[in-house]
């Protein structure tokens, strides 16, 4: 994949940004990255900030002509790829909590946020994939101590962003080149299996033991009566002791 880069000292947000362009015709492999959002913007609509200069802030367009029910396949490449870039650039290794963040020990590194365009047959014909990463942070405000990190303060020493933005493009783009392959790679980095969870979902609450993720990128839960129950949207918490 070719990629174009535009970059911004500041912008609302990059998701908001690439997801015009695609609009108006860009073409696959367009990518935002910015100093500072004033915008950002998370799941479910949550704001996303963070000091000028701190964090990689980028928005990829992909055209992959995926069905609407497995555009979660591609957020799960872009995890799977970030973790891979920020072991190539930073020297550790991430991993994933279900759906799209990234963590260190507990501890969230970067988030990913997937919106896409939908053609009239129901597939996608623009996905924008997001992701913001804590880089280069000299330290963490203490509302953010016990709950967040960023790449140097676990490396011990400077992350250069543009290695890092290299890195994810190029594994992102080989991961959306494979997408067949994404499942069982996504589920080896996933923290979230083995894990007693509590699941919060529109419908409601689900606590049980995440067992599986499915071929689509659902979470696969089993509550303390056995039953099995497919999440396909929701936000996780990781439980330390049964309730």
């Amino acid at each position: 994949m070719n990629f174009e880069i535009r970059r911004f000292e500041s912008i609302d947000s990059t998701n908001r940004y690439v997801l015009g362009e695609a609009r108006r015709g860009a073409a696959a492999g367009l990518v935002a990255v910015a100093d500072h959002q004033t915008a950002g913007r998370g799941r479910r609509g949550r704001s996303w900030s963070a000091p000028p200069g701190s964090s990689l802030l980028v928005s990829v367009l992909l055209r992959p002509m995926v069905p609407a029910t497995r555009v979660h396949l591609l957020t799960m490449a872009a995890g799977v790829a970030l973790c891979e870039a920020v072991e190539a650039t930073a020297g550790f290794a991430p991993v994933l909590k279900w759906p799209n963040d990234v963590m260190v020990e507990g501890r969230k590194l970067a988030g990913l946020l997937a919106e896409s365009e939908l053609g009239a047959n129901g597939a996608a014909t623009a996905v924008v994939v997001g992701a913001g990463v804590n880089v280069d942070w000299p330290s963490l405000p203490p509302e953010l101590a016990d709950t967040a990190t960023a790449c140097n303060l676990v490396a011990g020493r400077p992350v250069d962003r543009d290695a890092l933005l290299d890195a994810f493009l190029n594994c992102l783009g080989a991961r959306v080149a494979a997408l067949a392959n994404v499942v069982p790679d996504y589920r080896g980095r996933l923290s979230t299996l083995g894990r007693r969870v509590r699941v919060e979902t529109t419908s409601g609450t689900l606590t049980g033991t995440a067992l599986d993720v499915g071929g689509a990128g659902e979470l696969i839960v089993e509550d303390d009566e056995g039953t099995r129950t497919s999440v396909h949207a929701g936000d996780v918490v990781h439980l330390r002791d049964a309730p």
